[in-house]
C-alpha cells in the first residue's frame, strides 16, 4: 500500500491514490504537527501547544493519545509510515517523498544544484505539489506561522524558477505566469524586474516601461520610497534598448496557431459529443437549465450549473441533449472535457491535463502554452473573456478538479456533471445544483418501447411492466435490457424479466459485455471513491429491512454513534449512492440496494452481517416499545430481550413524537417483522409485532396488523415460544375482530385463554377473557360475555393492574347496558371513569364516556347521551383512534336522531361514513344504508 500525505493545501492523506478520511479538524492538527517534523520527535508539551495554542485542555495527553489511535485506524500503519511513542513525546516516521511538504523542499534543493531543462523540470514538479494555501483548512498560531513561512518559500521558489526560465530564453511564455504573480505581489521589485525583461524581450518595450512606472507609483504611495538601484538600472537599460537585454536564441514566441474563436478568422470550436439519438422526459431539468441560461449572472463570475445523480441516471445525456438544442445560444463555441472522475481506471483527468485540452480546443499552439499551471489558467481565462461560450465538464470527481477550469467570465456558461454533489461549487462559486431522479414510469416505458419496438412491447405488456419495475427508472439499466432484447429478437421479453427477478442475478442480467454498459461496473466506480467507513455503511444499508432509514436506524445498523453516522450518510448522499428523500430519511433505488447487498455478501462475514441485522432489529423493537408506551401508557408492557451492544433506541419524549415515528416507520416496521422471522430471530419477531398492535388497530391498518401477527405466531411456533404464541394469538384476535372474521376470532381466543393460563400470565389471561367477551358480543350472547368481563375484572384486581381493572369495569358496564340494565351500567361505568381519570388514561376515558352515552341514550336521556358521546369523540381524536372515532360518531348521530334533530344526526353519520370508507371497514355499507333510510323517510313524510 502506498500512503501519501498532503500539507500544501488541505491537510489529508491518500491510500493507493484514494482519499482517506483522517478525522475532524483537531485530529488533523495532530497529523499536521507531526508531519511538519516528520522523522523528528515532538515532545508532548510542544505537540499540545501546536494543536491547541497556549491553552490546551486539562487532559491534553489523553486526548492526544486518542487522536493518534484514531489516525492509526484511519490510515493503516505500513512499513512506509508509523507513529511511535518516544520519551516525552511522539515520532512520526515516514518516507519524506510521501509528504508533499518535504518532497517540495527536496525538489527545490535538487533544482538549485542543476541548470537548464533539468532545473526547470524540478522547479515545475515542486511547485505543482501546491493545492492552495498550506494547512488551508486549519488555524492555530503555530500553523499560521508555518503557513507564512511556507508561502515565503513558495514565492522564493517561483522567483527562482522565473529567473532560470528567463536565462534559458523563455520570455513571452512567462508573461501569463509573471502577470498573475505580480497581481498578488505588486511591490516586489525582483518580480517586477522579471516581468519588465519578459515584456521587453517579447517586443513590448512600452508595456515594460509602464510596468516600472506602476511599481514606482506603488512604492511611493505605500512606502514613500523609490525603486531600488537594480530596478532603476534595468529601467535605464530598457530606455536605452541595451543590446544585452535582447532575447536569447532559444526564446520561443508564444502566439496562438490560429486566432481564438470569436476574434475573427478562426474556427469556432464545437467539441461536444453527438446528442443522444433518442431522449425522453426531464422536462423539469431542461427548464431549469433554460432558466439558468437566461438568468442575470452575478457580477464577475461565470454561470455554473451542476447536474448530480447516481451512475447510469442519465446526466451526460441530459446535458448533451440540452447543449445541442441550444447551440445557437453560444456563438463563440461549445467546449467539452470528460474529466473521468469515476472511470474504471481510477485515473481522473487532472486539472493540468484538462486545461491543456481546453487550450488545444481554443487553437492555442502547444509551443505557446506556458509551462506553469497558474499561467495556463490565466491564458485560458483571458481567451474566454467576453466570449459567449458553453463549457461542459463531464463526470467530475470533486470541486478541486473543476474550480481551475471555470472561465471566470459572466459571458460563459458552464455545466458540470458528477456523481458527487459538488457542494463546494455551490457554496464557493454560486453554482445552481440540479439532481436527477430516476425516470418516471411513463418516460421509462417510452424509452424502452423506442428501443424494442412498439409491436414487441405491446405483445408482452406484463413482461414490459415487470422489466420497467425492475430497472427502477434507471436509463442505463433500461438501455442495457433493451439492447439485450434487440440482439435476441426471437427471445420472449418474459425471459429477460425472469433473469432480473432478484439479487445478484438481477444485476448480472444488467451487463451488456462492456464496462460502460455493465451496471455493476458503473456502480463500482462510485463505490470505490468512498472512504472505508462509508463503504461499510453503504454495504450494510443493503441489509436494512425497509424502504428507507433514518440516521438513528443507520447508526444501529453500523454499530456507530449518530454523529459519526450522519457524516458517513452525508458522504454517501454527496456521492449519490443514497438519496435523502425527506429530511433525515435516506433511501436508494432498488438496483443500488441490490448492489449494496451483493457487496455485503462479498466483503462482510456472515457473522458480521447477522450482527448488523440484529442491531437494527433491536433498534426498531426497543424504539417501537417505547413509542407504544408514550401513546398508550396504560398498556401493560412486556419484558424485552436485552438490545445488542451499541444499540441506542431513538429518544422520543411525548406522544406526538411517538405517533410521528410510527407514521414515518410504518412500512419499515412491517418489513422488519418479516426480516426478523426470516433470519430466525424468533423473540424479536413477536416482540416487535406486539409493539405494533395498538398503533395499527387505532389507525385502522388491520391488514398490516393481521400480517405482522401471523408472522409473529409462525415464528413463535417454530421456536416453541409459548408466551410469544399467546401474544401473537391475542393480536390476531384484535385483527380478525376488526375485519369481522368471527370464526377466526374464536380459534385464536381459545388459544389465548389456554396459553396465557399455561404460562401463568394473569394479565394476559385477563386480556384473553376480554377478547372472549368481545367475540360473544358479536353473537349477541351478552350474558356470557358479562361473565368473561367479570373474570377479567377479578384477574386484573388480583394482579394489581389498575388500568386493566378500569377497562374491565367499563366492559362489565357495557354488557349490563346491552342486557337492558342501564342503571347498573351507569354504576360500573362511573367507577371505570373515575379510575381512568385518576390514571390519566385518555383512551380509557373515551371508551367509558361512549358506554355512558349508550346507557343514557337507552334511558331516554338524549342530551346527556349526546354530551357523553362528544366527550368520547374529542378524546378519541386526541389519541388518534380513527375506528372508535367513527363508531362514536355513529352513536352520536343515533342520539341526535332520537332527540328529533335529523340534520345533526345526518352530519354525524356522514362524517362516520367518510372515516369507515377511508379505513375500508365493512360498517361503511351499514352506515350508508342507515343514512339513506333515515332521509328517505324524511322525504316521504315531507320533512
Amino acid at each position: 500500500m502506498r500512503v501519501e500525505f498532503r500539507l500544501l493545501g488541505e491537510v489529508g492523506a491518500r491510500l493507493d491514490g484514494r482519499p482517506v478520511d483522517v478525522g475532524p479538524a483537531r485530529q488533523r492538527y495532530v497529523l499536521a504537527a507531526l508531519l511538519a517534523e516528520a522523522n523528528h520527535p515532538v515532545s508532548m508539551d510542544r505537540l499540545a501547544e501546536r494543536v491547541w495554542g497556549e491553552n490546551p485542555p486539562p487532559r491534553a495527553a489523553g486526548t492526544l493519545r486518542s487522536y493518534l489511535s484514531r489516525l492509526r485506524a484511519a490510515v493503516p500503519v505500513t512499513e512506509e509510515w508509523t507513529i511511535g511513542r518516544r520519551s516525552g513525546g511522539y515520532l512520526l516516521e515516514v518516507d519524506e517523498t510521501a509528504v508533499d511538504l518535504h518532497l517540495f523542499r527536496r525538489l527545490l534543493a535538487q533544482a538549485r544544484g542543476q541548470d537548464g531543462m533539468e532545473s526547470i523540470a524540478l522547479y515545475e514538479r515542486a511547485l505543482a505539489l501546491w493545492r492552495g494555501e498550506a494547512f488551508a483548512d486549519l488555524d492555530t498560531p503555530w500553523l499560521t506561522a508555518q503557513r507564512h513561512t511556507l508561502q515565503a518559500e513558495r514565492f522564493a521558489a517561483q522567483l527562482a524558477f522565473q529567473d532560470i526560465r528567463l536565462r534559458h530564453g523563455e520570455n513571452a511564455g512567462l508573461l501569463a505566469d509573471l502577470t498573475a504573480l505580480a497581481a498578488v505581489h505588486p511591490l516586489d521589485e525582483r518580480l517586477a524586474g522579471q516581468l519588465m525583461i519578459a515584456l521587453y524581450r517579447s517586443g513590448r518595450q512600452s508595456d515594460a516601461l509602464e510596468c516600472y512606472a506602476r511599481i514606482r507609483r506603488g512604492l511611493a504611495e505605500t512606502l514613500g520610497a523609490d525603486p531600488g538601484a537594480a530596478l532603476q538600472r534595468l529601467h535605464q537599460r530598457i530606455l536605452a534598448a541595451d543590446p544585452e537585454l535582447a532575447p536569447a536564441a532559444a526564446d520561443v514566441t508564444v502566439t496562438p496557431r490560429t486566432p481564438p474563436a470569436g476574434t475573427g478568422g478562426g474556427v469556432v470550436p464545437r467539441t461536444l459529443p453527438a446528442a443522444p439519438p433518442f431522449f425522453v422526459g426531464r422536462d423539469r431539468e431542461l427548464g431549469e437549465l433554460d432558466d439558468a441560461l437566461t438568468a442575470q449572472p452575478a457580477a464577475g463570475a461565470a454561470r455554473v450549473v451542476t447536474i448530480g445523480g447516481s451512475g447510469g441516471i442519465g446526466k451526460t445525456w441530459l446535458v448533451l441533449h440540452w447543449a445541442h438544442r441550444n447551440a445557437d445560444e453560444f456563438a463563440d463555441g461549445q467546449l467539452y472535457v470528460n474529466l473521468r472522475g469515476f472511470d474504471p481506471s481510477d485515473a481522473p483527468t487532472s486539472p493540468e491535463v484538462a486545461i491543456r485540452i481546453l487550450l488545444g480546443a481554443l487553437s492555442v499552439d502547444p509551443a505557446a502554452v506556458p509551462p506553469m499551471f497558474d499561467a495556463q489558467v490565466a491564458l485560458y481565462r483571458s481567451l474566454m473573456s467576453g466570449k459567449r461560450m458553453l463549457i461542459v465538464l463531464d463526470n467530475a470527481r470533486d470541486t478541486t478538479q473543476v474550480a481551475p477550469l471555470l472561465p471566470g467570465s459572466l459571458s460563459c456558461f458552464v455545466v458540470v456533471t458528477s456523481r458527487h454533489e459538488l457542494a463546494g461549487l455551490v457554496a464557493g462559486h454560486g453554482a445552481h445544483p440540479i439532481t436527477l431522479p430516476p425516470l418516471g414510469q411513463a418516460d421509462a416505458r417510452r424509452l424502452f418501447t423506442h428501443h424494442v419496438g412498439s409491436r414487441r412491447a405491446a405483445a408482452e405488456p406484463v413482461a414490459v411492466a415487470s422489466l420497467l419495475n425492475l430497472c427502477a427508472g434507471l436509463p442505463l439499466a433500461l438501455s442495457i435490457i433493451a439492447a439485450r432484447a434487440m440482439v435476441r429478437p426471437n427471445f420472449p421479453l418474459r425471459s429477460l424479466a425472469e433473469k432480473l427477478s432478484g439479487g445478484s442475478a438481477r444485476l448480472d442480467a444488467l451487463d451488456a459485455g462492456e464496462p460502460a454498459a455493465d451496471l455493476k461496473a458503473v456502480f463500482s466506480w462510485s463505490y470505490r471513491t468512498l472512504s472505508a467507513p462509508a463503504a461499510t455503511l453503504f454495504r450494510l444499508l443493503g441489509l436494512h429491512p425497509g424502504p428507507d432509514a433514518d440516521d438513528q436506524a443507520a447508526a444501529g445498523l453500523a454499530g456507530l454513534d449518530v454523529v459519526r453516522t450522519r457524516r458517513l450518510l452525508t458522504e454517501l448522499t454527496r456521492a449519490h449512492l443514497l438519496i435523502e428523500h425527506r429530511p433525515g430519511r435516506y433511501t436508494f433505488h432498488d438496483l443500488l440496494r441490490a448492489y449494496a447487498a451483493e457487496q455485503a455478501l462479498a466483503h462482510d462475514t456472515e457473522a458480521g452481517r447477522r450482527a448488523a441485522s440484529q442491531r437494527v432489529l433491536d433498534h426498531y423493537t426497543h424504539t417501537a416499545h417505547a413509542a407504544m408506551l408514550l401513546l398508550y401508557p396504560h398498556r401493560h408492557p412486556i419484558a424485552l430481550s436485552a438490545p445488542s451492544e451499541g444499540v441506542r433506541p431513538a429518544v422520543l419524549t411525548d406522544a406526538r413524537q411517538a405517533m410521528a415515528w410510527f407514521t414515518a416507520e410504518h412500512a419499515v416496521l412491517i418489513a422488519a417483522v418479516r426480516q426478523a422471522a426470516e433470519l430466525g430471530f424468533g423473540t424479536v419477531t413477536w416482540q416487535l409485532a406486539w409493539a405494533l398492535v395498538t398503533y395499527f388497530d387505532h389507525q385502522g391498518h388491520w391488514q398490516d396488523l393481521l400480517a405482522t401477527q401471523q408472522i409473529a405466531l409462525d415464528a413463535a411456533l417454530e421456536h416453541e415460544d409459548r408466551l410469544g404464541q399467546a401474544h401473537a394469538h391475542s393480536g390476531l384476535v384484535r385483527a380478525y375482530s376488526r375485519l369481522s372474521r368471527h370464526d377466526d376470532v374464536r380459534v385464536h381466543v381459545e388459544r389465548t385463554l389456554t396459553l396465557f393460563g399455561e404460562v401463568g400470565d394473569r394479565i394476559g389471561l385477563a386480556n384473553a377473557h376480554r377478547g372472549v367477551a368481545s367475540l360473544l358480543e358479536t353473537h349477541h350472547d351478552y350474558q356470557e360475555a358479562l361473565g368473561h368481563a367479570e373474570q377479567a375484572r377479578d384477574l386484573y384486581q388480583q394482579a394489581g393492574h389498575r388500568a386493566g381493572l378500569a377497562h374491565a369495569l367499563n366492559a362489565v358496564g357495557w354488557y349490563h347496558t346491552m342486557l337492558g340494565r342501564h342503571d347498573q351500567a351507569l354504576i360500573h361505568c362511573r367507577q371505570a371513569l373515575d379510575l381512568h381519570l385518576e390514571l390519566g388514561h385518555q383512551h380509557g376515558q373515551a371508551t367509558t364516556w361512549d358506554s355512558l352515552g349508550h346507557a343514557h341514550l337507552h334511558l331516554g336521556h338524549h342530551d346527556q347521551a349526546a354530551a357523553c358521546y362528544k366527550q368520547a369523540l374529542n378524546l378519541f381524536r386526541e389519541v388518534a383512534d380513527r375506528y372508535n372515532e367513527a363508531a362514536t360518531l355513529v352513536r352520536l348521530g343515533d342520539a341526535h336522531h332520537a332527540a328529533g334533530s335529523g340534520d345533526q344526526a345526518g352530519h354525524a353519520w356522514r362524517r362516520a361514513l367518510t372515516i369507515f370508507e377511508q379505513l375500508g371497514h365493512a360498517d361503511a355499507g351499514r352506515i350508508r344504508a342507515k343514512i339513506e333510510q333515515a332521509f328517505s323517510v324524511r322525504r316521504s313524510s315531507g320533512g
